[in-house]
């Protein structure tokens, strides 16, 4: 997490700001695959950029940044996908621009429940600008925000330029922006094009259930500053029955390591009732082996909302017995818990 502390600091910048300063030429009457291909040669070049400014400690002030960028480019990308949709695994190819929509029920406009300083979130975070969007690419079963995930709740709408104004306004006294939800995958348009309308130097806290695509992986590379992931199941059997999600450790693993890679990394576990052996075990086990350097939190808040009384096994609190099994677990494999 040194970078962040730095970001936090001033002594280095954000590294959308970074991509800022990588300018792009485009049309928008290039193909996507064009676009795609543009944006892999100027990575490369935001790869090589973040490197040199990281040696030198360098933070590039605002006449660096070009007309048209990187971020530019990502946005333009972003909205292309939106017309055969596939920001999250699930790759419902609707077309969101004609006005449909798939799983998350999310259309092209995307809607915020609420947006505060957060005082509850892991102690290197607060304050958090936190950002809760409506609309999730999950179904879990026992979702404590399901007013959210649901659409319960209406919201209001936003785009990025509206985004970018909520940030400046607390940006005297958060440390970071905190994208969550529901969960953000299904509004990464908008929250590009906030990044394409803010200078200020602040970590960019994406906070998903890191079912994305790889796609969605390419264009957040360059832009997040930390993965804060919610990490839940040990099988997919537990994911489907749960979160109604295909292949859900083959794809949250194969996103976690290329997060590693690419920026800090925090994940959050819950502990659910009657899960420690299936779940909680090989989940922290994984953890200890693939992301050592990770900060963990193993968490003790589940209780049983939104349709858990229709599960025997998670129609309960977890107990002591179950924490101080996982917490044993934790410290065996070696990860890094801090709160």
């Amino acid at each position: 997490m040194k970078r962040y502390y730095d970001v936090c600091d001033g002594r280095l910048p954000a590294r959308f700001l970074i991509a800022k300063t990588i300018k792009v030429d485009f049309s928008a009457s290039e193909n996507e695959k064009k676009l795609w291909k543009i944006h892999t040669s100027k990575m490369k070049e935001f790869r090589e950029k973040l490197k040199t400014i990281d040696t030198k400690r360098q933070v590039p002030n605002e006449s660096a940044y070009g007309n048209r960028t990187l971020v530019d480019l990502k946005l333009e990308i972003a909205k292309r996908m939106l017309e055969s949709c596939e920001f999250c695994e699930r790759k419902c190819s609707v077309n969101r621009k004609s006005g449909e929509k798939g799983f998350c029920s999310v259309g092209e406009t995307s809607y915020l429940s609420s947006q505060f300083l957060h005082m509850g979130e892991e102690r290197c975070l607060i304050p958090s600008h936190t950002f809760f969007f409506i609309g999730c690419n999950f179904y879990c079963v026992y979702c404590q925000n399901y007013t959210i995930s649901r659409q319960i709740e209406r919201g209001h709408a936003v785009d990025g330029e509206k985004l970018a104004e909520f940030v400046r306004e607390k940006a005297h006294i958060s440390k970071n922006v905190n994208l969550v939800g529901g969960d953000p995958i299904p509004h990464l348009h908008t929250i590009i094009e906030m990044l394409k309308y803010l200078e200020i130097n602040k970590p960019i806290i994406w906070n998903s259930n890191m079912y994305m695509t790889v796609k969605s992986m390419k264009l957040l590379e360059g832009l997040v500053d930390v993965y804060l992931a919610d990490f839940k199941y040990g099988n997919n059997n537990c994911a489907e029955r749960l979160s109604k999600v295909k292949d859900y450790w083959d794809i949250t693993t194969r996103n976690l390591l290329a997060a590693k890679m690419h920026a800090d990394v925090i994940v959050r576990h819950l502990v659910l009732p009657g899960h420690v052996e299936c779940c909680s075990r090989r989940v922290l086990e994984w953890l200890g082996k693939n992301l050592k350097h990770a900060v963990v939190n193993v968490m003790d808040q589940y209780h049983p909302e939104f349709e858990a009384s229709k599960y025997d096994k998670i129609n309960r609190y977890v107990t002591e017995k179950e924490m101080s099994r996982a917490f044993k677990i934790a410290r065996k494999s070696g990860i890094k818990m801090e709160f």
